[in-house]
């Protein structure tokens, strides 16, 4: 009967050895979760088809989402969390199966005689405890299947924000070619009215230091645009000729209203994959817990089955004969009180892991969604109210410089305030998207569980300097 169950029990475990990773329970937590489903590149076939996709999704500017499926395909640490949920299926089988038996053999022989023996041994307690083994590695395997969407959602998350910040950073770089073209001309109109003697000293120092300060602004931003990128690359797994791709020119625009989250916190605590993955980690200990209090005494007990042959030289016959014993090991100077001990503790510090876990998440929860609104709200100011006064106010500068009524220097100062809203203004945006990112994490999982919203970008520091 236990031969047969053993024997069902290996045909499931190894039919789910050979399952696709992009079907069953982890695709269905990814998909539900942010649209894609996780790809094993597990051989030569599956490297082309990768790479054909890949190639079609860079051949237009990358969106985010595009990004996020050419890291689920490119990316070669992700490729190493897929092994070890292949791991995990090879332990569930190992786990679901007795211990193999052990076979002994030995041979003696003296002058008159030669002596042959054999043994088999076969634990017990394997059998025995089987059912309950096979349970531990059943929630073993649960927890490494939402480990497995773990890693596919973080990298989802990390992806999506990296993705933010090297567009926000190429516009950025946009807005200061744009502005130092301006400048440049402005410098350059400053030097020949100063040759014709239309302009004062003071007044083309003034336009030639404004030129050299943006010029140090551009060199920042375009550094900081090509580590962004660099940054980007790593995550999306790409090298060689697939480093050309293209991004979006601008940031997407912010939406029209903000998405509502009822009870987030609750949401959370159901939704949230590392939850998940701990809860089947601490019944699995749970098991193990059961499995050492009913082994306390006794760790193991091993039936051998002997044969024995003696050989007599010199009459050429041979006596055999057979037994049966047991074998067995008692904790003998503890009790098994260390094992018990041991178990337990483990066991409490997962409760207590998981219940820690559970008030961070509902934190997280209630952190990302506030930030989700703050973040809007700040970045829908500059967009409705500064930037329009900005431009404005420079407009009117401009008029009344024109019309001699300002001088060159409150122009420049209203020209370094201008540059300085607009760069705010990319980075308000900027991280309006990180925290909708960062929202989703906070519910879904695979996120940092620490903010990650940044005070400002070298470029904006540098322009609030200039400032």
């Amino acid at each position: 009967m236990i031969r047969v169950a053993s024997i069902l029990i290996l045909s499931v475990a190894l039919g789910g050895c050979v399952a696709d990773l992009s079907k069953g329970s982890v695709a269905d937590l990814t998909v539900a979760e942010i649209g894609h489903r996780p790809q094993t590149i597990a051989s030569d076939g599956d490297m082309l088809k990768a790479s054909e996709r890949t190639r079609t999704l860079l051949r237009k500017p990358l969106s985010v989402e595009a990004s996020v499926e050419v890291a689920l395909l490119n990316n070669r640490g992700l490729q190493a969390a897929y092994n070890e949920w292949g791991l995990a299926q090879a332990a569930l089988i190992r786990g679901s199966l007795p211990a193999n038996p052990r076979f002994g053999f030995s041979r003696m022989s003296n002058i008159g005689e030669l002596e042959i023996e054999r043994e088999a041994l076969i634990g017990l307690f394997s059998l025995i405890t089987l059912p309950a083994r096979a349970a531990r590695s059943q929630e073993e395997f649960h927890a490494a299947q939402f480990r497995a969407a773990e890693a596919v959602l973080r990298l989802a998350v990390d992806v999506r924000r990296q993705y933010y910040r090297s567009v926000a950073a190429n516009e950025q770089v946009a807005i200061l070619v744009q502005a130092k073209s301006l400048t440049d001309t402005k410098a350059d109109i400053a030097k020949k009215l100063g040759e014709a003697g239309s302009l004062n000293k003071l007044d083309q120092a003034r336009e030639f230091a404004l030129a050299a300060e943006f010029d140090n602004q551009l060199a920042r931003a375009r550094l900081n645009q090509g580590v962004e990128r660099e940054r980007l690359v790593r995550l999306l797994g790409l090298w060689g000729q697939d480093l050309d791709f293209r991004l979006p020119s601008s940031l997407p625009l912010l939406p029209a209203r903000l998405r509502t989250a009822e009870a987030v916190e609750a949401q959370a605590l159901t939704r949230r994959v590392d939850l998940a993955a701990q809860k089947h980690e601490l019944e699995a200990l749970a098991v193990t817990l059961g499995l050492t209090e009913v082994t306390r005494l006794v760790t193991d007990i091993e039936l051998i089955g002997r044969s024995k042959d003696v050989k007599d030289r010199a009459s050429g016959t041979t006596d055999r004969s057979k037994g049966v014993g047991l074998e067995f090991e008692i904790p003998l100077f503890d009790f098994g009180a260390a094992r018990s001990m041991e178990a337990e503790q483990r066991y409490m510090r997962a409760a207590n892991l998981l219940a820690d876990k559970a008030v961070r998440a509902r934190s997280e929860a209630r952190e990302a969604y506030a930030a989700y609104h703050g973040t809007w709200n700040v970045a829908r100011h500059f967009e409705k109210t500064i930037l329009p006064l900005r431009q404005e106010i420079q407009n009117e500068m401009l008029l009344h410089y024109n019309g001699m009524l300002k001088d060159l220097s409150s122009l420049i100062v209203d020209t370094r305030a201008n540059l300085l809203a607009r760069m705010q203004a990319i980075e308000a945006r900027r991280d309006f998207w990180i925290a909708d990112n960062e929202m989703r994490a906070a519910l879904a999982g695979g996120g940092s569980g620490t903010s990650t919203l940044s005070s400002g970008t070298p470029v904006a520091a540098a322009a609030a300097e200039a400032h």
